[in-house]
């Protein structure tokens, strides 16, 4: 397999293994930053967004491995993000296609929250 192929199968595991949780939030903790938090109205559509997500941009999933999408909800700008870390929490995960090595976590938030 070229070196080529080997980055597009492992964007498409990537890709697989972030979109999957996000929709169904199984595998990944998720996270919203208080002010989100403080209205379970638009707490609750603001993550029926997330979850329905499809909308990825180049200039905002900048890696192309679906960690990171920007939405609109009612004239507002609202940021979600998966970051990878190690089980431990600690640090950074060695390796983000590995789910034994791999907790993820999807944060929601304002822009200004960020």
């Amino acid at each position: 397999m070229t070196q080529a192929c080997e980055i597009e199968h492992r964007l498409r595991v990537l890709r697989l293994l972030n979109d999957n949780p996000r929709r169904f939030f199984v595998g990944v903790r998720v996270v919203v930053t208080a002010s989100i938090a403080a209205d379970p109205t638009l707490q609750y559509a603001v993550l029926r967004k997330v979850r329905q997500f499809q909308d990825f941009k180049e200039e905002d999933d900048v890696d192309r491995d679906h960690s990171f999408g920007a939405l609109e909800h009612q004239g507002e700008t609202f940021w979600w993000r998966i970051d990878y870390y190690d089980p431990d929490m600690e640090h950074g995960s060695e390796d983000p296609t590995d789910t034994q090595k791999t907790v993820r976590v999807l944060t929601v938030m304002r822009p200004s929250e960020h």
